[in-house]
């Protein structure tokens, strides 16, 4: 008996002495990042956009669409599986801020959406405190990437597009007088009205007015009144989507005259198609077109015609490239960590996407090549 009992520890302690060795022997492939964590599970991603409210149909249908298509591309590539956990923001400041709250309880790593510059503003430091990475695809007022480390952005912050806009259009229309028009209660439309100043006034174009309204307006006559009567070269609106195109198609009916060029930073196909007649000649600065040869741009829209039956919008585009720069963070960290997300998204640099090389500054903004374009015949070309 005591032989059995010997011989039985002296198995015991063999078995656990191999059980350690390779316990330790995971360990250290985990380390090395050789096994990634999770990567063999779904991610979950939080998702906030407008279901419903003002900005659901300009902003965030297509955002959901764009992030939709890429999740079911990425996942069928594999190397890494992602799912949505999506919250309607309702349009509102306080729906964003409870929609990034729910998803930090729910735990995800990464929240993607948050369209407008005034929710973003709010919400990011929620996500910030948290150590949750807010990815937004559309919003671009001047320094919201700066509100901390785990802010990116896949618009052109106002503070990048804006300059190289300004030197393109003043070198082929050569305007020495402009005025301004933006929603002085909108995060993005103050900021890009500021830039708007300090570029033009550093170029040498006097401002003759700069002319004020509030989210929600609907009646610009009286201000567009005032802007001819001081015969600008240009005028330069500062909106949002809805405000964009009833100014637009305002500018016709108050009588606008030809010589005053009409520029809109943001002015996508959507504004131009509801402005109708009035935006025949109005130039937008754009970070992505259908005309576009950018890597896998054109299969993008054959593939979203394909499933939606629709031609592409640019924040469709956007966010569609921002699941993209996304899930390959997620692939280099080898990771679901947000820190390690994070470190992976900070570093990238000169990727191939839809609108082009992508990389981020050092505050997170995207830096890609902007693209000008005019509206002739009720259709988008390139303004040379």
């Amino acid at each position: 008996m005591k032989k059995i009992i010997i011989f039985t520890f002296a198995l015991l302690i063999i078995a656990l002495t191999v059980g350690l060795f390779s316990c330790d022997r995971v360990a250290s492939i985990a380390s090395d990042g050789e096994m990634p964590q999770m990567m063999g599970e779904e991610i979950p991603i939080g998702v906030v956009v407008a279901l419903t409210g003002q900005h659901a149909e300009p902003y965030g249908f297509p955002m959901q669409r764009g992030f939709e298509l890429a999740r079911e591309e990425i996942n069928r590539l594999g190397g890494v599986n992602l799912m949505f956990i999506t919250v309607d923001d309702q349009s509102t400041v306080e729906g964003a801020k409870e929609a990034v709250q729910h998803l930090v309880n729910q735990g995800v790593p990464a929240i993607v959406g948050l369209a407008i510059s005034t929710h973003l503003k709010e919400a990011a430091p929620i996500a910030q405190k948290n150590r949750v990475i807010a990815f937004s695809s559309v919003s671009s007022a001047a320094g919201l990437s700066g509100i901390g480390n785990f802010i990116f952005r896949t618009s052109l912050a106002t503070n990048i597009s804006i300059p190289s806009g300004v030197i393109v259009t003043q070198q082929k229309i050569a305007y020495q007088k402009v005025a301004t028009i933006y929603d002085d209660i909108d995060v993005y439309s103050r900021s890009s009205n500021e830039v708007l100043k300090t570029v033009l006034e550093a170029n040498g174009v006097e401002i003759l007015t700069q002319e004020t309204f509030k989210t929600g307006d609907t009646d610009f006559s009286q201000q567009l009144t005032n802007i001819m009567a001081v015969e600008p070269d240009a005028l330069f609106i500062s909106a949002l989507s809805q405000e964009i195109a009833q100014i637009v198609a305002q500018t016709s009916k108050v009588g606008f005259p030809d010589t005053i060029r009409v520029i809109s930073p943001d002015l996508t196909m959507d504004e131009v198609q509801k402005a109708g007649d009035g935006a025949e000649g109005t130039i937008g600065f754009i970070g992505w077109s259908r005309t576009s040869d950018a890597p896998g741009n054109q299969a993008f829209i054959e593939n979203y015609r394909a499933k939606y039956g629709i031609e592409p919008e640019p924040w469709a585009a956007q966010s569609y490239a921002t699941l993209y720069v996304l899930a390959n963070a997620i692939k280099i960290a080898q990771s679901a960590d947000s820190t390690a997300i994070r470190d992976a998204l900070a570093q990238t640099k000169d990727l191939p996407t839809i609108l082009g090389n992508f990389s981020f500054n050092p505050d997170g903004d995207a830096l890609y090549d902007q693209i000008v374009l005019i509206v002739k015949d009720g259709e988008f070309q390139l303004f040379e």
